[in-house]
């Protein structure tokens, strides 16, 4: 694994140098979308809603849409006025009790790895938030942006989990659960009993993928039955580098024309006057 971001843990007076690590990984199925007919994959351009031209990656601005519909466009300038936040800092805040932490504002999970000579004090801090059964409550700055986050112990290692605000979670607003409703003592107790048939623990490697196994061997059999599109090399230029370069094609040849053109003027003009010189028989003097 590789390190994506280098901090402290800031417990008290204490500080823990860590390193911060993705704790997790997407094995989800992608594909790619292609040309059927030659398996060349699809490009898309950026296309302007209104006009329907193409544009430039340069000429692309951060826009923010209003409730009705306007759009306001900010300026470079004007988002790097915007509150950010470059601190190395892990703070904690609070020590709260687990299950005050609804799973549902979990959003991303890291592993926190110490360095050598902060062993003794991440192994404190550690088995501090195992004794208390109780989550640190944490800032930290992540790509310049300040979000909540909380530290809690998974085997033996600190985990940070960032945290949605609480203004992201929806609410589950259903007419059809306000309807006075209610199951039976009889429902209830098959419903229990199946429950209890059911029950057991959870062993994560006693399910799998089926899907993506099943995908993985589609392919493997289409591949070893020679069932693979052999394409051509897809152009590597791409289309901010094409604009520039036609841009600039276009300034060149400008730029050329009105040279001719303002030194066929001179010319013209010097017809006028005097006649032209005859053109030196000399040689050349070499480059």
């Amino acid at each position: 694994m590789r390190a994506i971001w280098k901090g402290a843990v800031s417990f008290g007076l204490v500080n823990v140098p860590v390193r911060l690590y993705s704790a997790t990984e997407n094995h989800d199925v992608q594909f790619r979308q292609v040309h059927e007919k030659d398996g060349g994959r699809i490009r898309y351009q950026r296309v302007c809603s209104i006009d329907g031209e193409e544009v430039a990656y340069a000429d692309i601005a951060k826009g923010y849409e209003t409730s009705d519909g306007q759009m306001v466009i900010l300026s470079d300038e004007e988002m790097r006025s915007l509150p950010s936040r470059s601190s190395k800092e892990i703070s904690i805040e609070k020590f709260v009790p687990s299950e005050q932490i609804d799973p549902l504002l979990f959003d991303r999970s890291y592993f926190l790895e110490p360095d050598k000579s902060s062993l003794k004090p991440y192994v404190l801090l550690r088995d501090a938030l195992e004794k208390a059964d109780r989550m640190a409550l944490v800032t930290v700055a992540i790509r310049t942006r300040m979000t909540l986050a909380v530290l809690r112990v998974r085997e033996g290692v600190i985990v940070l989990q960032t945290l949605l605000w609480a203004d992201e979670i929806r609410t589950a607003d259903f007419d059809v659960l306000t309807e006075d409703t209610q199951a039976t003592r009889k429902e209830l107790a098959m419903a229990t009993s199946l429950v209890d048939s059911l029950a057991g623990d959870y062993e994560p490697d006693e399910f799998e993928d089926d899907y993506a196994e099943a995908v993985e061997a589609l392919v493997a059999s289409k591949i070893e039955g020679g069932e693979v599109t052999a394409r051509a090399a897809a152009a590597e230029d791409e289309t901010e580098v094409v604009d520039l370069l036609a841009a600039l094609q276009r300034s060149v040849d400008a730029a050329k024309a009105a040279k001719r053109g303002g030194q066929q003027d001179e010319v013209d003009a010097g017809q006028k006057e005097k006649p032209a010189k005859k053109a030196s028989k000399g040689k050349k003097r070499a480059s």
